[in-house]
């Protein structure tokens, strides 16, 4: 079971939402779809369900063309939009017992909707009306209904939106265990979500792919400047501006006695320790901080 965006473009009258967007996401990962608001996650995700028709393009789901098989598409996908749209009148066990009966579920409804319930993590609120329940167990009656059909398919737009931190250990968790058989394609802006999460990030912005591949791999996609942690014992004071005269330092930040955050163009490690020696100096530690995905995602979707 495979998601495969081929060449899609979508317009809302004069602005182009999406630029001739491609991408596939394979059974047995989970992919996080990073962009800044307004990148078109959102617009693909709705386009891919077939909520939304491309401009132009195809989306083919388990080799189904979207636009010519729209219902068993549909079976085989469980979407959580980002504005999680409920019955808020209904009981949570109600609404759950209507979405089976929608998919069809016959004989199985009842077992199936106390399984999700239990897997979710819903059995402490599943006998209240779900106007009254908190935001982040709102969020959980969303992705237990995307979940209730046991879709081969599962499209989360901000799945953990309003949650505490306990409830989104347990939702990464289940999304990981569920990502392991199924194909997830999921948008956050959390970047420790995707890190924990998600075996391969594609990144959109202003419409088009701007990165795709491992979330690894992605970090050292930006070799521009690397970060320097250096932390120095010295008989005598050393100041900034020592440092700073070394070749490839464009800043040196104070984090304390003789400690130093330097910011080089390039990996300067080798001439650190014998700038320490010639002066006689005793360095104590000497590393080199490795980019983290949230530094990656702000210098590639950046304006400047």
């Amino acid at each position: 079971m495979s998601v495969t965006v081929k060449d899609v473009t979508k317009w809302y009258g004069e602005q182009k939402a999406l630029d001739h967007v491609s991408f596939t996401v394979s059974r047995g990962e989970v992919t996080g779809f990073l962009g800044p608001n307004g990148a078109g996650k959102s617009t693909m995700m709705k386009i891919i369900t077939g909520f939304l028709p491309p401009s132009s393009g195809e989306i083919f789901v388990d080799g189904l063309d979207v636009r010519n098989h729209l219902l068993e598409v549909r079976k085989r996908i469980g979407y959580l939009p980002e504005h999680n749209p409920l019955y808020p009148e209904m009981y949570i066990r109600e609404y759950l017992n209507y979405v089976a009966g929608l998919y069809a579920l016959g004989t199985r409804k009842k077992s199936r909707v106390q399984e999700i319930i239990r897997l979710t993590g819903l059995e402490p609120e599943q006998h209240k009306k779900i106007g009254a329940l908190s935001k982040g167990y709102r969020q959980r009656v969303g992705l237990a209904q995307a979940l209730l059909h046991n879709p081969e398919v599962l499209i989360l737009d901000e799945p953990t939106s309003g949650l505490d931190p306990n409830q989104i250990v347990e939702i990464r968790e289940l999304i990981k265990h569920l990502g392991k058989e199924k194909t997830v394609l999921l948008s956050t802006h959390i970047m420790q979500e995707v890190e924990a999460i998600c075996e391969r990030v594609i990144i959109i912005h202003k419409g088009k792919i701007i990165a795709d591949g491992a979330e690894k791999a992605l970090v050292n996609l930006q070799p521009k400047q690397s970060w320097f942690t250096i932390y120095t014992e010295f008989k005598e004071t050393i100041s900034p501006e020592q440092l700073t005269a070394l070749s490839h330092v464009t800043e040196v930040i104070p984090q304390g006695n003789h400690i130093f955050t330097l910011r080089c163009e390039k990996d300067i490690r080798e001439q650190i320790f014998q700038f320490a020696r010639e002066q006689s100096l005793t360095l104590l530690s000497l590393s080199l901080i490795s980019q983290n995905l949230e530094e990656v995602f702000r210098e590639l979707t950046s304006e400047g």
